[in-house]
């Protein structure tokens, strides 16, 4: 039935009513990195929202990125503009901030291994400065020109305290190549039989032209940049021209792992999948090793446990002087093909002249290695179809020895996760795994959740045997009412640590637990007073399956059920896939946690005299062999229905007042539920993929492919069931939308069947902005579009 409603059609960006306009432009907090040393606290500052003319700058999009061609660097990037510094634990009230202009573009912030350097890169019109930052004497130099080329991969990396490598700008290159005027041919591309399925990416190559670009503007030579006041600046040569991926020093700073893009380049996949050559050189440039030849990566199935053949993570043992390890895969990288073992850890040591050493075979795929010292180490294998995890506890020096099994869980079991080693510079400045001062211990730090709440730990578990039935001593845990987490462990014995702590009612800061003495670092106040008093709770409630279910309430300030009545809600979703049933229901996230809204978060809402339930379960559970999306829609309404009976029967909210949004995986979810229910009086879908068939080698956590599963794509979009969407469905998307799946056509084409069946329906394009919406400009509009829909279909 047509709406009788004006049509409000907006020509100039709009701004969304007090308090929301007044909390987006509150400055936040600031990041904060503390120095390797555990000496200095370094905040950087920035405001959370760009203006609309930064996403305006020129960029390239080429290649599976997009880059800033004036700058060669990152587009779209949000830099910081101040930095201060202070000592950790003396400059509590007071720290220094750093002279520079207020104009200032800084960013790829690296400590140097003593932790009393800070080096970054300062974006200028022209191009990209290197800059140090001295803790101690808080004056910051300028090392190099606008020289750096940070178009791909990382622009530099420490050598030693007096040297950098850096990756520079081809100074022999002309100007940039020019599009031919007339083309010269047609595009041709061809497949001869072979299976290359590939996920949708975005901002590819296309013709030749593309492929000039992508290597003027990748290009670099390697050098190294000295720091010694007498030499400072200075320059020396170590690698030619070439599109330089990443170049690694070893932990002993003798040689370097460089990792180079070679042709054939490929017009269906992003750079990262381009052929490499991986070949270890002296510091002072001489080729020593070919560690691997990578071919164009265009065979892997579509299954998440697909690997390329050959060998892969290959990098530097943090335990070693130059000791290459690497992983190669012994079933052809495919997870479909039945095989005993799967994967093959294996290492080289300096100078790289004799047969590699076999350290440990996996059962499932290889995950991450995290070296202790030369007699143990930790190897993490996993397995996505049941979602499997084994740690095993590996004996570098004598890998004849039996690999000891220390965990086998499932990784959807948060209740029983033991946490994950914590580690600590060693000898080489590498990150190891945290001993006691005996060595008899490693210290784990976890998350803590159970049923009780969400309670982050630190505990010591035995190094001689880490098996999970041995019992850990812990050592710290998390007290109600708040929610802490480690961040840094300061003594050898843990006596004394950094916390990060944060409550209902304060912000997060930084605190010294020294002997069970608390004391408060930084103080960053409230970055939205205006939200104080606003009602959070954890709320629990199940599904008609008997899943547990679980979401966060939040109710305006000074509401009362019983005095003031029902209120109009709003439900903000996104669901998950699951193997377990009795898991899916387990809750992770605290309850004691400090909430605010950022963004264009629906809880902006709150101000406006609505509730929001954020996040309410909405597993879809596949156990066995049984696929979660073939019954996704199923689980979804089930879900829907059991969390719309709790608010109803808590007299929070009635029937005829509930709405449905999410963004992204939540939009698809929204469409979905309004195509398949009439539960919901509207929708906000924002940057949702809505069609199927348009991602037909998977998307989420689907692994088939549309042949393999053709019922399921096409029941499971919402585009294919428009006719039955029929309440008013508010469509937001980035027009430069550049992640995999989420293309402005998907938004495009769901508006226009809506529109050509008579439904109400409204899409705003949002110009510049990706699947995240980041200028103040849009971020305002989205929000001001969102109160308005909802003041006009839910609210009234």
């Amino acid at each position: 039935m047509a709406s009788d409603r004006p049509q409000v059609i907006p020509t100039t960006w709009q701004n969304p009513p007090s308090p929301i306009a007044e909390i987006l432009d509150n400055p936040g907090s600031p990041a904060v990195s503390i120095s390797p040393n555990h000496r200095w606290l370094v905040e950087f500052w920035r405001s959370e929202l760009v203006p609309i003319e930064a996403l305006a700058e020129p960029e390239l999009g080429i290649a599976g990125f997009r880059i800033n061609p004036k700058t060669r660097t990152s587009a779209r990037s949000n830099p910081y503009t101040k930095i201060a510094v202070g000592e950790l634990l003396n400059d509590r009230e007071n720290r220094t901030t750093i002279d520079l202009p207020d104009d200032a573009k800084l960013t790829n912030f690296k400590w140097s291994d003593s932790g009393n350097l800070l080096a970054f890169t300062w974006i200028k019109p022209n191009g990209l400065e290197l800059w140090v930052l001295n803790a101690e004497t808080k004056q910051a130099r300028q090392v190099t020109a606008p020289i750096l080329n940070a178009a791909y991969g990382t622009p530099y990396r420490w050598i030693d305290e007096k040297r950098l490598l850096c990756k520079m700008i081809d100074e022999t290159q002309l100007s940039a190549p020019i599009a031919p005027h007339i083309p010269i041919g047609p595009i041709v591309q061809e497949n001869l039989g072979t299976k290359t399925p590939s996920r949708t990416y975005t901002h590819l190559l296309k013709n030749s032209h593309d492929e000039n670009l992508f290597d003027y503007y990748t290009r670099s030579v390697l050098e190294i940049i000295e720091l010694d006041d007498s030499r400072l600046g200075m320059r020396k040569c170590i690698w030619n021209a070439a599109i330089i991926d990443e170049a690694i020093p070893s932990p002993d700073n003798q040689y370097i792992l460089l990792t180079t893009v070679q042709k054939p380049y490929s017009y269906q996949l992003p750079s990262g999948y381009f052929p490499r050559l991986i070949q270890v050189i002296t510091i002072a440039g001489d080729p020593v090793y070919t560690v691997a030849e990578v071919p164009l990566i265009d065979r892997l199935s579509t299954k998440f446990d697909s690997v390329r053949v050959g060998r892969r993570s290959i990098s530097w043992r943090a335990d070693q002087p130059a000791t290459l390890y690497w992983v190669e895969a012994l079933d052809n990288g495919d997870p479909k093909e039945e095989a005993t073992l799967r994967d093959r850890l294996s290492c080289l040591a300096a100078p790289f002249n004799t047969e590699p050493t076999k350290l440990w075979e996996s059962e499932f795929r290889f995950r991450q290695v995290r070296w202790g010292n030369e007699n143990l180490a930790l190897v993490t294998e996993r397995w996505y179809d049941d979602r499997r995890k084994l740690v095993w506890q590996i004996n570098p020096s004598e890998p004849t020895n039996k690999p000891k099994l220390i965990f086998d869980r499932s990784l959807e079991d948060h209740y029983n996760d033991p946490g994950g080693p914590c580690l600590t510079p060693g000898p080489y400045h590498w990150q190891l795994l945290h001993f006691t001062p005996d060595n008899s211990g490693i210290y784990y730090a976890g998350k803590g959740a159970s049923d009780a709440g969400v309670h982050p730990f630190l505990d010591i578990r035995d190094s001689q045997d880490l098996a999970e039935n041995q019992k850990a001593r812990r050592i710290w845990e998390c007290q109600d009412p708040y929610y802490s987490g480690i961040s840094r462990i300061l003594t050898p014995d843990a006596s004394q640590l950094i916390l990060s702590r944060q409550s209902k009612t304060e912000p997060s800061n930084y605190f010294w637990l020294s002997d069970q003495t608390l004391t408060q670092i930084t103080h960053y106040g409230d970055p939205a007073p205006q939200f104080s008093g606003i009602q959070k709770e954890l709320v629990t409630y199940e599904r008609s399956d008997g899943v547990n279910l679980s979401a966060q309430l939040y109710l305006p300030f000074g509401y009362v059920a019983d005095r003031d009545g029902p209120l109009p809600i709003i439900f903000w979703v996104y669901p998950e896939e699951f193997k377990d049933a009795k898991l899916a229901g387990q809750i992770t996230s605290s309850h004691h946690s400090f909430s605010r809204p950022h963004f264009t978060s629906v809880l902006f809402l709150l101000t406006q005299g609505y509730a929001v339930l954020d996040n309410p379960s909405m597993p879809i559970v596949g156990e066995g062999d049984a696929e979660p999306n073939d019954s996704y829609v199923e689980q979804l309404i089930s879900s829907a229905n059991s969390a719309i009976d709790y608010v109803v029967n808590r007299g929070i909210a009635s029937r005829d007042r509930i709405g449905i949004g999410g963004h992204s995986y939540g939009a698809f979810t929204t469409a979905n539920l309004l195509a398949h229910t009439d539960l919901f009086k509207l929708g906000i879908a924002r940057s949702g993929a809505y069609n199927r068939t348009l991602t037909p080698f998977g998307f989420q956590g689907e692994q088939r492919d549309f042949w393999e599963a053709t019922e399921t794509y096409i029941h499971m979009s919402p585009f294919t069931h428009s006719a039955k969407i029929k309440s008013p469905l508010l469509l937001i998307h980035g027009a430069g939308d550049s992640n995999p799946g989420t293309y402005p056509v998907q938004t495009e084409r769901l508006f226009e069947a809506l529109k050509g069946l008579g439904a109400q329906v409204r899409y705003v394009s949002l110009p510049l902005e990706d699947h995240g919406y980041r200028s103040r400009e849009a971020v305002g509009h989205a929000l001001w579009e969102m109160v308005r829909w909802c003041d006009l279909y839910l609210k009234s």
